[in-house]
């Protein structure tokens, strides 16, 4: 566990910058995630199975090396903590108008970390008025979880629920249930959390291991049992659920809070037909990138409380006095000492309820630069600036860029600054930012590499180019034609001695170029490219039209480059055509093209296939004879007589970059025209508008 110093997130027109004054550990989520970070591979590989899968899959389809490779990114980068805090607004987004600089409030979910300065998501935060205490506010996202459960439950007043599970969000659950008139029944392991319950408010606490405890329980109902059970437990064990069935009266509800297993037995949930349900996080939004990134609210009229909603509801809870947390927190600590607060959660060491982590608010916090190391490298030497560090720059280009000589790192900038501090350490840059005006403006840099996601490429590549750096944009280009011709104009007005370039990698593979020797650029060729593509989820960022563009603009666009620079030729005439299916997001697609020297080329991008099938196969068929790519592993041409050419898998990274970094050494054109980039863009989105 380390305190680092790193740049400031980077705030979109959606979000708010905040200046942290508290923010809470979650003993719960927070504790598991430092237990499971301090375990050795193979206890990390049994803790989390879903991962391990994923890592199985990977294995299979990318190779052990690469894997490894990928692993070890994740492990070794510094994750944040903590999600739920208050503070003060230093900066609004331009979409944000009811909330201003000045502003106190209180944040939750990705963003709200343990750090003295957080962007955060204007529906992940609320208002907190001067009276209310930041410091009890800054529960408000924890708070939001113990309301979900509560409104889930829908009793009414009179009703009785018990609370199983009287940690954080259990006490705060019976605080929110008894200030709407319900009668609450704690139950816990733990006697000091029992006894904390009843100065809570709990009409009956009692020990779980406690004799007859059914029998208390079902005196206090008047012989009927509760009216709902809320499990706000975190435990491996079944019993919280199979005695939540004991408990509960005859078509009552079971809503499951914290972490626990349901395989419960059938007899008491059937008996008493039972209602079990299950509460997401904060309410209705979470996990919605509408909701969330987007900023776009549920009607009120239709979705009565959102999390946003149910945060607000909570402070002003507080506000009226209803709801107290000052005798809930039961420890505070400085952000210097906050691994202190871990290590008391993992050792049990003593007890603890509410945790909070305390900022210093008359330090002062400076937007600058975090330098690492200052190094002047030589102007014809490839200087290098990344804007976005994500899995494909450090999994792809940075390792590969590390290795070459003359290839310096000067700065790196991401969206979070923790992300940024562990590229610019690790790979030696000489600082990292949160403006890319910083990289832009520094005369050390001559090369930029944008790395983003697919809605922020064009503005970044008109402002690299701006500037007079060089430019290499992972694939797309732009996002549309409007963005596309935009770059067009800048490039074309300060084209200079600068590159421009797309990072269409494949046409660099061995495999491709042993064919662009094998056949004449003047020669008509059939081409077939098939891509097994595989599914991605509908609600990943890259099917969003707004930010990733969808699949062809995302990835299409690298095999109609490879169709073209294969061809040798303009594309003529485009046809596509989509398979139409439930979700109609177009990424199962067989597209057509005809080119200006009579070739032709089908490209067959399918997301309905299997794991088990090699992902892309290449054929050229050209005067008598054939050449097939499989994988990029083989290259079989058959003509008079047969050649097989094997390969380590080499889809053309490394040379696509050496070829980009010589060109700027050497003072030539870069190895792909901005024409070509150009061109390959413009019937990417032909094929789209034809879907």
């Amino acid at each position: 566990m380390e305190i680092l110093e790193v740049p400031f997130p980077t705030m979109n027109d959606n979000q708010i910058l905040v200046r942290n004054l508290f923010s809470v550990v979650s003993a719960g989520t927070e504790g598991k995630t430092v237990s499971d970070a301090r375990k050795g591979y193979i206890a990390k590989a049994k803790s989390r199975q879903k991962e391990l899968k994923m890592v199985i899959n990977m294995v299979k389809s990318q190779g052990l090396l690469d894997t490894y490779k990928f692993v070890m990114n994740k492990l070794e980068a510094a994750s944040p903590l903590g999600y739920s805090c208050a503070g003060e607004v230093i900066a609004v987004g331009k979409n944000i108008h009811d909330i201003k600089i000045g502003d106190y409030v209180a944040c939750g979910g990705q963003g709200a970390f343990h750090a003295e300065i957080v962007s955060v998501e204007k529906n992940l935060c609320v208002k907190v008025p001067k009276e209310v205490s930041l410091k009890e506010a800054s529960f408000a996202t924890i708070a939001s979880i113990a309301m979900q459960g509560v409104r889930q439950a829908d009793v009414r007043i009179g009703e009785y629920v018990a609370v199983i599970g009287l940690g954080l969000v259990g006490q705060i659950t019976i605080q929110l249930l008894n200030a709407a008139g319900i009668k609450t029944i704690g139950v816990d392991i733990n006697p000091a959390q029992v006894a904390l319950a009843k100065e809570n408010g709990a009409s009956v606490a009692v020990c779980r291991s406690q004799a007859g405890i059914e029998n208390i329980i079902n005196e206090s109902t008047n012989g009927y049992g509760v009216d709902a059970v809320i499990i706000t437990a975190g435990t491996s064990s079944l019993d919280p659920v199979e005695f939540a069935g004991t408990i509960a009266r005859k078509k009552g509800k079971v809503i499951v809070v914290g972490a626990v297993p349901t395989g419960f037995s059938r007899a008491e949930y059937y008996k008493k037909e039972l209602e079990l349900k299950m509460s997401c996080s904060y309410g209705p939004g979470r996990y919605d990138s509408n909701f969330e990134e987007k900023g776009i609210d549920y009607p009120y009229g239709y979705v009565r409380w959102t999390e946003n909603r149910n945060m607000q509801a909570f402070v002003e809870l507080l506000a009226s006095g209803k709801v107290n947390l000052k005798h809930l927190i039961t420890h505070e600590f400085t952000l210097d000492n906050a691994p202190d607060a871990y290590q008391m959660i993992v050792d049990k060491s003593e007890p603890f309820i509410g945790i909070v982590i305390k900022y210093d608010e008359d330090k002062e916090i400076d937007d600058k630069k975090v330098e690492i190391s200052h190094v002047e490298y030589k102007p014809q030497d490839v200087n290098v600036a990344f804007i976005g560090a994500g899995n494909f720059a450090q999994g792809t280009l940075l390792p590969r860029l590390v290795k070459m000589e003359d290839v310096h790192f000067v700065g790196v900038m991401s969206a979070h600054g923790n992300n940024s501090r562990y590229v610019a350490g690790k790979y030696h840059f000489n600082y990292c930012t949160d403006k890319s005006d910083e990289l832009l403006k520094d005369d050390n840099v001559n090369t930029v590499f944008v790395c983003t996601r697919h809605n922020l490429h064009a503005q970044y590549v008109i402002d690299a180019i701006g500037a007079g750096k060089n430019v290499f944009v992972e694939k797309p280009l732009a996002m549309n034609c409007e963005e596309l011709e935009a770059v067009k104009e800048a490039y074309t007005i300060n084209m200079g001695n600068n590159r421009l370039m797309v990072g269409f990698n494949r046409r660099f593979s061995p495999a491709v170029q042993q064919i662009m020797k094998t056949f004449t650029p003047e020669q008509p060729k059939a081409i077939n490219i098939r891509v097994n593509a595989g599914v991605v989820l509908k609600d990943n960022w890259n099917h969003d039209r707004e930010i990733g563009g969808g699949r062809i603009i995302g990835e299409g666009c690298h095999f109609i480059d490879l169709a073209m620079y294969i061809a040798g030729s303009k594309v003529k005439t485009v046809s596509a055509k989509a398979l139409q299916n439930a979700d109609h997001l177009n990424d199962t697609v067989c597209v057509s093209l005809s080119f200006e020297n009579g070739s032709i080329a089908s490209i067959s991008y399918f997301s309905n296939g299997n794991k088990n099938v090699p992902k892309e196969q290449i054929e050229v068929f050209c005067d008598g004879t054939v050449a097939q790519i499989n994988d990029f592993v083989s290259l079989t041409i058959s003509g008079r007589n047969t050649k097989v050419y094997k390969y380590k898998q080499d889809k053309g990274h490394s040379k696509e970059l050496e070829m980009f970094c010589k060109s700027i050494k050497d003072g030539k054109d870069s190895p792909i025209s901005f024409q070509e980039c150009y061109d390959a863009m413009k019937v990417t989105f032909e094929v789209v508008n034809q879907l």
